[in-house]
């Protein structure tokens, strides 16, 4: 070794045997901080705050009971019980109709054109948060969906119990304080949203005073019945039976008829005797019809006269045609 070499130390004596390790002391800092957390959880995060302020802005604005928000899906995932509308045609038809809205989402640096200008003015009207979001943030929200940049979320409703709202309005009739006797529609196997907005929108056309949905195998109000029903569901109550059969006969006791709607029904329409009475209409589905149980739970079945070579009515339909007799004899 050159006498240069000793003075830089550029070689150096090699240990013999195994290095000394740290005991494990550095394990944790190996390891790392594992997975890096969604925005929203974030506190130093946009979506954090974002998520925060909507939030707040929906629990200023949320009703105590008997609220109109929807549960569903529309055009996008649904988060939880909430419904995302997504689109700018979907968004817009949605704020015209008047849907409750949580809050809306609209991309950063978006292309404006007349159905974002239009859905900004009336979430300002409304008093709606409007959140500026990026794009990746959009795609995970509704599941790559097409959105468009603008989404819509959507809170879900709160449906009143079907039994109790009847013993309510029976015994406000009963005090006066209901001009109309008691008229409700119960819905048998209706999955359709289209249908039950149309049926609300009947209802609130001949004073009906609620609107029955099973709990299970039914539809419920989402965005698309909200639109249907044209703001209809802000002025007819939605509610809840957790057992449609059970439900038909507690109104039973209670002094509510029932009538069924069916094409093989021994009653016909313009026949019908129970009109002025309180009563509940229920409708099946068009496929299947009124369910046996349901069937043997109705005081009377009752068939709208249609010409022969019609196979059936549109669920919606056969209750606005009995909606508008009833009405009529009530009015006699």
């Amino acid at each position: 070794m050159s006498a240069a070499q000793k003075r830089s130390g550029a070689v150096r004596k090699s240990k013999k045997g195994p290095s000394v390790g740290t005991g494990g002391y550095g394990r944790k800092a190996l390891e790392g901080k594992g997975p890096t957390p969604k925005a929203e959880d974030r506190p130093y995060h946009k979506a954090f705050k974002n998520k925060e302020l909507a939030e707040r802005s929906a629990a200023k604005r949320a009703p105590s009971k008997g609220g109109a928000p929807s549960r569903g899906r529309s055009g996008g995932r649904a988060k939880g019980s909430e419904e995302l509308v997504t689109g700018r045609n979907s968004v817009v038809e949605a704020l015209r109709a008047g849907i409750p809205a949580k809050a809306m989402y609209i991309a950063i640096r978006i292309d404006v054109d007349e159905r974002v200008r239009e859905s900004l003015k009336i979430a300002a009207e409304r008093g709606i948060p409007v959140m500026e979001t990026g794009k990746p943030e959009l795609d995970r929200m509704t599941d790559e969906a097409i959105h468009q940049g603008l989404v819509l979320q959507i809170p879900p409703y709160d449906y009143k119990d079907a039994l109790e709202t009847v013993k309510s309005t029976i015994a406000k009739f009963n005090k006066g304080h209901v001009k109309n006797a008691p008229l409700f529609i119960a819905l048998d196997g209706i999955t359709d949203p289209r249908n039950l907005g149309a049926i609300i929108r009947s209802a609130s056309a001949f004073n009906a005073h609620a609107v029955i949905v099973p709990e299970r195998r039914s539809v419920g109000l989402t965005a698309s019945a909200w639109k249907t029903s044209a703001g209809a569901a802000v002025r007819v109550p939605v509610t809840r039976a957790p057992n449609l059969n059970s439900t038909l006969k507690g109104m039973k006791e209670a002094g509510v008829f029932v009538i069924g709607l069916d094409g093989d029904g021994d009653v016909s329409l313009p026949d019908l005797g129970l009109a002025t009475e309180p009563l509940c209409i229920v409708v099946g589905s068009e496929g299947k019809g009124l369910s046996r149980l349901v069937r043997e739970n109705c005081d009377s079945i009752v068939s709208i006269p249609i010409n022969s070579g019609m196979e059936s009515l549109n669920a919606s339909m056969a209750v606005g045609i009995t909606l508008y007799e009833v009405s009529r004899k009530r009015s006699v």
